[in-house]
């Protein structure tokens, strides 16, 4: 791998990639957006940020290739890629909407090893390294503490899109009402990698997004395991790449959330 340091060695190239990306970011609003999907869309800006971003790193690493959301996989088919969600929240970014970020993660042997997301509307950059900690703007950040449901905030993922979407979303819909009646307050912040840096950083105390896209969820992921959070599956088992879900919880709530996720699932 790139560098004498491994991950460690690569954190400022990544930060540096993510800062440019940051840049075109803030300095423009999108001037096209298209359809992707089913109300799934793309912005000018989004493919800005993804080329810019895969040419300064194939420039950087060429032995790293990179997926990204836009764009597939590039560079080496094979070792260790880069994983980008140039605009994770394009929807909020589109309408103006401040809470989107960059996400940037290193996979290697299948696992997460180095993190950056930044948020450019909100000024904050969150790194993790494996075995390093989590850190926001340079300061660690740990999960929270909480133990009691009725002091818990939990974000909820976005809704499934595209075909069996209903079938889908009636899991979220009965795991919504469930929960509804149990935590503090429930919410929908529309991008997995605030929701999972939030986590980390115990402004929520979990997240549960019921999906696992690669560009959304390895950076995070990483960053909450760093903070001393758990990630898992919706069955509880180790979250992986080939996870269905991605649950981040703070351990003091892991009992609660997958009981009551169990039984929307029976139930939906």
């Amino acid at each position: 791998m790139h560098g004498p340091d491994g991950p460690v060695g690569l954190l400022p190239l990544a930060r540096e990639a993510v800062a440019r990306a940051r840049r075109t970011v803030r300095s423009r609003g999108p001037a096209a957006v298209t359809a992707k999907g089913d109300r799934d869309l793309v912005t000018d800006v989004d493919l800005a940020v993804e080329e810019e971003v895969r040419s300064f790193l194939a420039r950087e690493t060429p032995e790293i290739g990179l997926l990204g959301e836009e764009h597939g996989l590039s560079g080496a088919p094979a070792g260790p890629r880069w994983v980008l969600d140039p605009i994770d929240g394009t929807a909020n970014f589109a309408r103006g909407i401040p809470l989107c970020a960059v996400s940037l993660g290193l996979i290697t042997g299948g696992r997460s090893v180095l993190a950056v997301i930044d948020h450019p509307f909100l000024g904050a950059v969150y790194t993790a390294v494996q075995g390093g900690g989590a850190h926001a703007d340079g300061a660690p950040i740990r999960v929270s503490s909480e133990t009691d449901p009725a002091r818990a905030a939990v974000a909820i993922g976005d809704f499934a899109r595209g075909e069996g979407a209903a079938e889908r979303n009636r899991v979220r819909l009965a795991l919504m009402d469930r929960l509804g009646g149990r935590v503090q307050r429930l919410r929908m912040f529309g991008a997995a990698a605030i929701d999972l840096a939030w986590t980390a950083s115990g402004r929520i105390d979990a997240a549960v997004i019921l999906a696992n896209l690669p560009w959304d969820t390895s950076a995070g992921a990483l960053l909450v395991r760093e903070a001393g959070g758990l990630v898992l599956d919706a069955d509880g088992s180790e979250h992986t790449a080939d996870s269905a879900a991605t649950i981040a919880v703070a351990p003091g709530l892991r009992g609660m959330l997958l009981d009551e996720l169990g039984r929307a699932r029976a139930a939906g």
